[in-house]
């Protein structure tokens, strides 16, 4: 009987070899899964999915005269004067911050620097060495109104990158009402 119960509590004791095997095994298979988790997510990242480009507006009518729309998600502000509507770029031409529209003044105002905008987007305060950049605008076939933030005019019509087309002459900067 002593036999007996000595060899049931061999069985049920662990050795430190079978402990150390144990947890070596563990910690193997634990840094293979983590291992095959990481190639997984490597080869399925995030995507931040920005709205596209190209977007429509509503029709010419529908704006006032004299006003100011501002498009956040589209980072643009929809300017309508007495001929013509146009599109401004969101993004002041000194270190690309996205300046606010403030209506009682009338002005654009950047807030990362002071640098301060007409309403027709011409620069007159600050470090912005230009006015902001127009885009591109169109009508579209169902009388929608058509913007392509992706093709720029810069006032001057100088090229600064890539997506620059000319200048604010250029009638495919503004559409006339």
């Amino acid at each position: 009987m002593d036999d007996e119960i000595a060899h049931k509590s061999d069985r049920m004791s662990v050795s430190r070899r079978n402990f150390l095997r144990t947890i070596g095994w563990g910690s193997i298979v634990a840094f293979l899964s983590g291992s095959l988790l990481a190639v997984v997510r490597y080869l399925f990242p995030k995507v931040s999915y920005e709205p596209s480009p190209s977007f429509k507006v509503q029709t010419p009518e529908d704006y006032e005269i004299g006003t100011v729309v501002v498009d956040k998600p589209h980072k643009v502000f929809i300017v309508r004067e007495e001929n013509i509507i146009y599109a401004l770029i969101a993004v002041c031409t000194h270190l690309g911050c996205t300046p606010r529209w403030f209506p009682d003044e009338g002005i654009f105002k950047c807030p990362c620097h002071g640098s301060r905008f007409y309403k027709n987007g011409i620069n007159f305060y600050g470090p912005a060495p230009r006015p902001l950049d127009r885009a591109f605008i169109t009508l579209a076939p169902d009388g929608r109104i058509l913007i392509d933030t992706s093709k720029k005019f810069s006032s001057d019509g100088r090229s600064y990158g890539e997506g620059y087309l000319g200048d604010w002459k250029d009638p495919r900067s503004y559409l006339e009402v």
